[in-house]
């Protein structure tokens, strides 16, 4: 859980330091690049609930 976090934090620091960087230079790739990064960030996140109620289900459907 907690290596699932630190990427995620990781992510998102690069998202913002690729927007940042996009704002300066007045580069759309970069905008793009900071965005799509940010998508993945949140996709892990999604994932990672998603698989946490699966196997929170999973464990209480063999218990009983």
């Amino acid at each position: 859980m907690f290596v699932i976090l630190f990427v995620v934090i990781a992510l998102v620091a690069w998202a913002l330091h690729l927007m940042q960087e996009a704002i300066e230079q007045q580069e759309f790739s970069l905008m793009l690049a900071g965005l799509l990064v940010a998508a993945a960030a949140s996709g892990m996140v999604s994932a990672y609930i998603l698989m946490n109620h699966y196997i929170a289900f999973s464990w209480d459907v063999a218990v009983s």
